[in-house]
């Protein structure tokens, strides 16, 4: 008997805001969206600019909404990894996503020494159960990259797996490190993966696993997705799956065979980021956190920048087209569609490009440049 989970209403009602995976690309499906009804309301977000360029992609993304009067205010908390005494912060943080149910965030930094406090970034998905993690990987006109027609949704646990942090040392110089995988948090990812294709018009769901070496854990993962695959066979929705290093290969093979992938939290994590080196930058991956009651949107490829932060050279594009999917997510498809459209224009224009893209433009100049295409 199959544990009870998340009601896969509400997953389809969250995979179903009014923004799709295929928005990004750079057709017309944008202009489809009806605009909602609710445009004059304003919606209060909590805004976490995060380390490294996260403040000065932030900024782009304010400058952005209020050329367009887009109806969000924010509520700002300049939390920050560098900073061991931040508990205080991270609680009001926390308080104000509770409260305005949204967000949108920056990467904040996690050191890597062992005496390092835990991520934030992992505790505030954990905090608020944002299970569900999407990145959006797909070709942007203008952007070169070393694949075309590639369009693939990563849905990445967000919870558990090998972040659960478990880690204690048995014995001077033996670490064991604990993967926590649950038929219960499965079931739920592999549910709103096949409920974002149901939704989103994708065609096919491909589970990544290593069950042929961890045959309890990640065997249990690719059963279950495998249990999840025969409620949706009536929907003409396709399953397969594939062990993790061959899907490595795969991706940098022939990324277009992939449509939607489901996948544990470091595998996830791990294949995101080859998907932005196919198709040119980790700066234009957008990306999203949903949970039962919470949406939290950030850059799918998760990189502070540190060593850029401050230069004014980062590209905003992955950001701002999080604050877009943060839109539709809203409700406010017209903002959306203006701002993702000039986004797209401006790049594929090629007159203000940042240096990741192969221009010389500044993110203050590719930012004015998207204002003024708006």
């Amino acid at each position: 008997m199959l544990l009870q989970t998340v009601p896969r209403a509400h997953l389809r009602n969250v995979v179903s805001k009014g923004w799709s995976a295929r928005t990004f690309t750079a057709g017309n499906a944008a202009l489809k969206a009806k605009t909602s009804s609710k445009t004059q309301h304003t919606h209060k977000v909590t805004l976490v600019p995060g380390d490294g360029v996260g403040k000065e992609l932030s900024e782009s993304v304010k400058a952005v909404f209020a050329a367009s009067n887009a109806p969000v205010e924010w509520e700002q908390f300049d939390l920050s990894g560098h900073v061991t005494t931040n508990d205080a912060l991270m609680k009001e943080t926390l308080a104000s996503l509770r409260r305005n149910k949204v967000g949108l965030k920056g990467i904040l930094y996690t050191p890597v020494s062992r005496t390092g406090h835990t991520s934030f970034n992992v505790s505030m998905r954990k905090d608020l159960d944002i299970f569900a993690s999407i990145s959006l990987v797909n070709n942007i006109p203008g952007v070169p990259s070393r694949f075309k027609d590639v369009d693939l949704a990563i849905i990445r646990e967000n919870t558990e797996g090998e972040y659960s942090g478990l880690e204690h040392q048995s014995h001077p110089g033996v670490v064991e490190s604990l993967k926590i995988v649950t038929r219960y948090k499965t079931e739920r990812i592999a549910r709103f993966a096949f409920d974002f294709a149901l939704r989103n018009n994708r065609k096919q769901v491909t589970c990544i696993h290593k069950a042929n070496i961890m045959k309890l854990g990640d065997g249990l993962f690719l059963r279950t997705c495998q249990e999840i695959a025969e409620e949706y066979k009536s929907t003409g929705i396709t399953f397969n799956n594939m062990i993790v290093d061959n899907a490595s290969m795969q991706l940098v093979s022939r990324p277009q065979q992939f449509d939607v992938l489901v996948l544990p939290n470091l595998y996830g994590s791990i294949l995101s980021n080859i998907g932005a080196g196919l198709i040119g930058s980790p700066a234009i991956v957008p990306g999203a956190n949903f949970g039962r009651e919470y949406a939290v949107f950030e850059p799918g490829c998760r990189h502070v920048g540190s060593d850029i932060g401050g230069t004014n050279t980062a590209n905003p594009t992955a950001m701002i087209l999080s604050s877009v999917m943060m839109l539709r997510h809203l409700g406010q498809h017209d903002h959306a569609n203006r701002i993702s459209n000039a986004v797209y224009s401006t790049i594929r224009d090629g007159k203000v490009k940042t240096k990741d893209i192969g221009g010389h433009s500044t993110t203050r100049e590719f930012t004015d440049a998207v204002i003024k295409a708006l």
